[in-house]
């Protein structure tokens, strides 16, 4: 009897795997066919003969490469700043005692309430002000910290021994090498796992971009997608390859770090 739930379960989850991933197959193979297959009926689900032009033609007369490239300064560059600053701020609030500190991070923390296209509007007229528009700083800058990843990592550095710390303190060791030193170490794979979380978001933020970045040589991977989209959308062919390079690069940092992700996100639900 518990076999056969076993296979039951096991049968399900393949078939919902499959499911789910069937898409992003189709979209792989649309991308490799012959302009105007993908619209065939009968529906093709493998290119009849495989046809690599489209991603010639993005990275050729579409200049798909400048985008990208936008794209990946952007990404590592939100995705660094910020897990320096939320990794300090994190420790600062979980380990380092001051003065109202628990009020101060309980104020953040209700701050999360406010939907964020509320602040784009006084965000978008500072970096205005800053003459930072249509700069990568104009999304670096606002995505250096955020709530969510200051409370993420507090929580994993509870699980820290105040011990540990204190030993450190006793041999010399100032905050700045505590920090350094010890906590970067020991909070790896929640870092990873909110690295990875800001990476995906940054690469695949739309609104923002599209906002501040009125050149359109600065355009990231979304934004000059959608105005492929409008450009192109009788091409079938041509959207999915846009797709693919857009989706591929997100998709490798997740297999490549899936490991200290699910250790991050199974070891992050400490006492507070």
């Amino acid at each position: 009897m518990y076999k056969t739930k076993k296979y039951i379960v096991i049968s399900i989850a393949v078939i919902i795997g499959i499911v789910s991933f069937l898409p992003f197959l189709w979209m792989i193979s649309a991308s490799l066919m012959t302009t105007g297959t993908a619209n065939s009926y009968p529906p093709k689900l493998l290119p009849p003969i495989i046809d690599f032009s489209h991603y010639i033609l993005l990275f050729t007369r579409l200049n798909l490469f400048g985008y990208f490239i936008n794209s990946v300064v952007i990404s590592i560059g939100v995705t660094v700043f910020s897990l320096v600053v939320n990794s300090m701020a994190g420790y600062a609030f979980a380990k380092i005692r001051f003065s109202r500190s628990k009020s101060l991070f309980n104020f953040l923390l209700s701050s999360m309430i406010i939907p964020a296209q509320v602040t784009m509007l006084p965000v978008f007229l500072l970096l205005k002000e800053m003459g930072l528009i249509n700069t990568y700083f104009a999304i670096i800058i606002p995505g250096m910290a955020s709530i969510f990843g200051i409370f993420l990592i507090r929580q994993y550095a509870f699980s820290i021994p105040d011990s540990l710390i204190e030993a450190a303190k006793i041999d010399g060791a100032s905050d700045y090498q505590i920090y350094w030193k010890i906590i970067l170490p020991l909070c790896k794979p929640i870092l990873v796992t909110l690295g990875l979380f800001t990476f995906m978001g940054t690469w695949n933020d739309f609104l923002w971009p599209l906002i501040v970045m009125t050149d359109s040589s600065m355009y990231t991977m979304p934004v000059a997608l959608a105005n492929l989209m409008g450009e192109h959308v009788q091409d079938t062919e041509l959207m999915m390859a846009g797709s693919v390079i857009t989706i591929l690069p997100v998709l490798i940092v997740f297999l490549v770090m899936q490991k200290y992700y699910i250790q991050g996100i199974m070891m992050g639900s400490v006492k507070g």
